[in-house]
């Protein structure tokens, strides 16, 4: 198999971190941090699974550079001693080597173009839903190219836990957070063929996308449904294994650009599982210029049956492109 290496090394990886965070959600989320809307808990999960995840990284595939979401400047400050030692404490390291497995993730590649392979994480996907104890992902890819060529998507809290994998050309599958290698079973999307007949997925959170565009493009394709309402890209999981036939993220700003690391993974996920992703205009989605979708605008991602349907409504629907 392609990439046999790199699926079992990044498998491992999101594991580890997912279950890092499943244990964070576990013992500093609570009643108290919900009504004071403190945000430390997820703070403290998404730093200790980018430590986890880059250590792993650096260790097995030391010369392909990482493109995280975070960096460690803010828990360098003296005033961050208490969660710097939290963050240490949960990824199981010590405070130097998980500051330093962190700014493994420092990576643009629009300051070196000649790097052409990368691996992209974002360690908590979805920190809305961490803290009400609902669904968010760790999601790791891997690009050469400008392509995506693996992902792998950690769902901590659907179905009890569990793992979507995709390498280009291979399928994608579904595996337990709590088992061992990347055996796992096929997933597929949706058979509907009629768009009419199709159900959205669509966020919990209603600001990472235009909803009420949404609503508008609903009823252009005529469908009634109920949309699948999930957090984080946890909602490419939803439409790979056939929830929903249809997820949106469309534009909410003018001059906004997606962030890599919100749908490299889940992307090839679907993309394997059968289903189809690119831009709100219908254009291929471009990983090679830098931590952003320069190129593009929102994305749908769609069971691949009437995909140009949808393309068509919603670039016909939406107001803000640029």
């Amino acid at each position: 198999m392609k990439y046999e290496s790199e699926l079992q090394i990044a498998v491992s990886a999101v594991r580890a971190a997912s279950k890092v965070c499943q244990q964070v959600q576990a013992n500093l989320v609570t009643a108290a941090t919900l009504e004071k809307k403190d945000k430390s808990p997820v703070t403290v999960a998404d730093f200790a699974s980018q430590a986890v995840v880059c250590g792993a990284l650096k260790a097995a595939f030391p010369g392909v550079p990482v493109v995280g979401e975070e960096d460690s400047k803010e828990l360098r400050e003296d005033e961050a001693a208490e969660l710097r030692a939290k963050v240490a404490q949960h990824a199981g390291m010590s405070e130097a080597e998980a500051l330093e497995a962190i700014d493994h993730g420092g990576f643009d590649p629009a300051s070196d173009p000649g790097v052409t392979t990368y691996w992209t994480l974002d360690p908590i996907d979805g920190t809305k839903g961490f803290l009400r104890g609902e669904q968010y992902a760790v999601a790791l890819g891997l690009i050469e190219n400008g392509k995506v060529v693996l992902g792998v998507l950690g769902c901590p809290n659907l179905d009890g836990g569990l793992l979507m994998t995709a390498v280009r050309g291979e399928g994608a599958k579904k595996l337990s957070i709590d088992g061992e290698g990347t055996d796992g079973e096929t997933v597929g999307v949706s058979d509907i063929e009629d768009v009419s007949q199709a159900n959205f997925c669509e966020s919990v959170e209603s600001g990472h996308s235009d909803q009420d565009a949404s609503v508008k493009i609903a009823s252009e394709l005529g469908i009634t449904a109920e949309p699948y309402r999930i957090d984080s890209q946890c909602k490419y999981a939803a439409v790979a294994r056939g929830n929903a036939a249809i997820y949106l993220r469309l534009p909410t700003r003018p001059g906004y650009r997606e962030k890599i690391w919100d749908h490299a993974a889940g992307m090839i996920v679907v993309e394997e599982a059968g289903g189809t992703v690119t831009d709100v205009l219908g254009k291929p989605v471009d990983f090679s210029l830098g931590r952003t979708l320069e190129n593009n605008r929102g994305i749908i991602a769609t069971n691949g049956k009437f995909h140009e349907r949808v393309v068509e409504v919603v670039s016909g629907a939406i107001t803000v492109v640029d």
